[in-house]
């Protein structure tokens, strides 16, 4: 029996998913549990498997498409079998004519895809006029249409370029010329990530000329508009808002330490020291790696900094998640180093910088950010001396670590010059209070400055 392809629901607050490309052409055989489409989420690009095996049919949507979770945007069918959706609104209209048929308007719609009746009713185009190359009418003859459309009602034209509406649409608003955009979607078609790559690289395409408008000696004169805004990525939004949701609603308060780096250092250079004897261990160690490993340790001791604020009560941590924060070029991510407290610190360097690979590459799955109960966000190798970060919600605190630097600090009495590190614990004060984050944040102290119980 058919099966419905469904834009799935990734997350508890998902709205939306946006189908970034089909793995699969249309018409063509997939068997279940085959990768079938890449959907970008609120967190991450993610890939689909296909939920049964069959024939790709009824495609609805196409790549930069966002869709509402649960809506099916295509079904598949076993060889031979007739493609007949659940959701009977996604299924064409066939219209058998006879001899006796009058020569009348038509009442009802032509033989087309859903995803051509889509098209169609974007462009404001009859599918009556659409002559199709087979037995219905396909996406392609409706774009072949448009295109002959075009050519024969713009004085000058010679050219049409195929393009999602989104991307044209988008095109206009930067001021770019779809002829100077190389396109990635079906048969050449212009998506909006072309367009989007296109604004990133301004000297490899070319804008359109903007004509002045006639102004009436009786109106004053209208001001310049202003530059363009910047598109941001699903996932730049998502941030912005959860940031702007956890400044607003979250009750932070910060706690400042400057604390000895000595010990890290030490301690950073024996484990390169080894990496550099074991010609098998390639891993290289980070501050950030040491880091999570003590912050977990801490995290033990102090189980209330790991828990969250949940419906009104405090929630105990499932069990100790760092997660550490990743720029990207759309954003920011939180891929998570999973139990932390019982991993060596180069097996925490092994999973960062797989997790970063993939983060990088957009490739993040969704067990890699699930679950953070903790976040460190370490901008010390940015120059940054210190700063306070936003806490991360639901948790309860976030450490925000500045970078290693040589300073005047007092050995009894005197001055002296020593390595150290500012830290900043942002916390919700609905789960930790002061004292709680204090105490916490002392034996984080404790432990970065004597790290030799955790030396493995």
């Amino acid at each position: 029996m058919a099966t419905n392809v469904i834009m799935p629901a990734l997350g508890m607050a998902q709205e939306k998913g946006r189908l970034i490309r089909w793995l699969v052409e249309p018409g063509a055989a997939v068997e279940k549990g085959d990768p079938l489409m890449e959907v970008e989420t609120d967190k991450t690009t993610v890939e689909i498997e296909a939920p049964a095996s069959g024939i790709l049919t009824q495609v609805t949507a196409a790549a930069g498409d966002e869709v509402p979770v649960t809506q099916v945007v295509a079904v598949i069918v076993a060889p031979g079998e007739v493609a007949v959706t659940v959701d009977a609104a996604l299924a064409p209209v066939a219209v058998t004519a006879t001899p006796q048929t009058p020569a009348l308007p038509p009442t009802t719609s032509p033989a087309a895809s859903p995803v051509a009746v889509r098209v169609a009713a974007e462009h404001g185009v009859d599918l009556w006029l659409v002559v199709p190359k087979g037995a219905r009418v396909e996406k392609s003859d409706v774009l072949a249409y448009i295109e002959a459309h075009e050519r024969a009602t713009t004085p000058g034209s010679s050219q049409r370029v195929l393009a999602s509406p989104k991307a044209r649409r988008l095109a206009a608003e930067e001021g770019l010329v779809l002829t100077a955009i190389r396109g990635t979607g079906p048969e050449g078609a212009v998506q909006v990530a072309d367009v989007l790559a296109a604004v990133t690289q301004p000297a490899a395409v070319s804008f359109a000329p903007v004509a002045a408008s006639p102004v009436s000696p009786l109106e004053p004169a209208v001001e310049p508009a202003p530059a363009a805004m910047e598109t941001v990525s699903t996932l730049w939004r998502v941030m912005a808002e959860r940031m702007t949701q956890s400044w607003t609603t979250v009750p932070h308060f910060y706690l400042l330490r400057e604390v000895n780096a000595e010990g890290l250092i030490a301690w950073r250079t024996k484990l390169l020291q080894r990496s550099t004897e074991r010609s098998s261990f390639q891993d290289k160690i980070t501050f950030t790696d040491l880091l999570t490993k003590v912050v977990a340790a801490a995290l033990a001791r102090h189980p209330r900094v790991n828990a969250s604020w949940r419906d009104g009560v405090i929630a105990a941590g499932s069990g100790i998640h760092v997660g550490i924060a990743i720029a990207v070029e759309g954003g920011l991510v939180v891929p998570v180093i999973h139990h932390a407290d019982r991993l060596r610190g180069s097996e925490i360097a092994r999973q960062r910088q797989e997790l970063m690979a993939r983060a990088q590459a957009g490739k993040l799955r969704l067990e890699d950010l699930a679950d953070g109960t903790f976040t460190i966000s370490n901008l010390g190798m940015y120059g940054v001396d210190a700063f306070n970060a936003i806490v991360n919600p639901p948790q309860a605190a976030i450490l925000a670590v500045g970078r290693i630097a040589d300073r005047v600090v007092a050995v009894n009495g005197q001055p002296a010059v020593r390595p150290t590190l500012m830290l900043s614990l942002s916390c919700d004060h609905r789960v930790v209070d002061g004292a709680r984050g204090a105490a916490f944040l002392d034996t984080l102290a404790d432990l970065i400055e004597e790290p030799l119980a955790l030396l493995d």
